[in-house]
């Protein structure tokens, strides 16, 4: 069921933050101003070629542990184990048996035949705080999934603190199979330690729905120049290269057209690069983690639909004046 609200547009005499293409007409953009889980539930199944997420990265989030009973299943027989983590059945059922009508946890087979449900167990015991930090991203990466085309690509934006871990968590919970790049955005601001090597980099894991088609235009993605243009025919130089999985791109710089002031902006190149790729003009791009609206504000001037979630009112105002075509949906108060 579709999400109710009400709906204003934005000031017809803001300027929009990306600049629109000759080639394309400019996309529909609709901002949806709501929780994003309870939003995207009302999205209708496969309706999106492009996801990008960039969720609040995890640097202090409170504890909240997390009680989960899990089983495994042998990938040879399908037999299960007993229950984890402390916990017995009961003395009159077994809740690990194929029979009676006691409820049982979903499992699902999982990274090399281990159950989803484990592995995650494994984690939690390993650093409880991504745990807390997944509880709160895995709902939202599950309707990602229902909601991604079948020819569609998901971006999901990271930093160090959980790159590793949700790389090991998202191949057991949409399947090894669907992992496509894992990419590193570097760049070189704020302060350097000399007690470590600085961290200069977030890392984006892709993963596409069916690997078998799944759409990507190397064709139409910008191209960079070469490090040693000597070395490659003046045509060939000319036109740049082909972007490798590191990609070099400064952040927003703290005056020009891009800045709008919201603290985690992102930069407009990098979302160009992945909607160029992944995508075609009229296809719909979603990102339900919206902030500053880059994501819309690239997609739109590329000829794509996008469809954009906060619940920051900050960041929709910043949407509304970056984009000023705009649909804002505000989703109705819980009764």
């Amino acid at each position: 069921m579709a999400a109710q609200g009400s709906v204003t547009r934005g000031s017809d005499d803001a300027e929009t933050g990306a600049a629109e293409t000759d080639a394309a007409p400019r996309g529909a953009v609709e901002i949806h101003e709501g929780d994003n889980l309870g939003v995207i539930r009302g999205f209708a199944d496969g309706s999106f070629t492009v996801i990008y997420l960039d969720p609040p990265f995890n640097t202090g989030r409170p504890q909240e542990k997390a009680v989960e009973t899990a089983r495994s299943r042998t990938p040879q027989n399908g037999a299960d184990r007993g229950p984890v983590d402390g916990e017995s059945p009961g003395p009159h059922a077994d809740p690990w048996s194929s029979a009676g009508d006691v409820a049982r946890p979903l499992v699902r087979r999982g990274f090399h035949g281990r159950d989803y449900e484990r592995l995650r167990g494994d984690l939690r015991a390993y650093d409880d705080r991504f745990d807390d930090y997944w509880g709160f991203l895995e709902p939202r990466l599950e309707e990602a999934w229902r909601l991604l085309a079948d020819d569609g690509t998901l971006y999901l934006h990271l930093d160090y603190r959980e790159a590793h871990y949700a790389k090991v968590l998202l191949d057991a919970l949409f399947g090894r199979d669907r992992f496509l790049n894992e990419l590193i955005w570097a760049y070189d601001y704020g302060a350097k330690t000399r007690k470590r090597w600085p961290t200069k980099h977030d890392t984006i894991l892709v993963y596409v729905k069916d690997p078998g088609r799944y759409w990507f235009d190397s064709e139409g993605v910008d191209r960079e120049p070469y490090m040693a243009p000597g070395l490659v025919p003046p045509e060939k130089a000319e036109r740049g290269k082909l972007p490798t999985d590191v990609w070099w791109h400064t952040i927003v710089p703290t005056s020009g057209r891009e800045k709008t002031g919201y603290p985690t902006q992102k930069p407009e190149g990098v979302l160009r690069r992945i909607v160029q790729a992944s995508s075609r003009p009229g296809d719909r791009v979603l990102d339900f983690f919206a902030g500053s609206g880059t994501t819309g504000a690239v997609a739109s001037a590329l000829g794509r639909d996008a469809v954009l979630v906060d619940d920051n009112p900050a960041a929709i105002e910043v949407m509304r004046v970056r984009m000023p075509h705009a649909v804002v949906v505000r989703a109705a108060a819980a009764s």
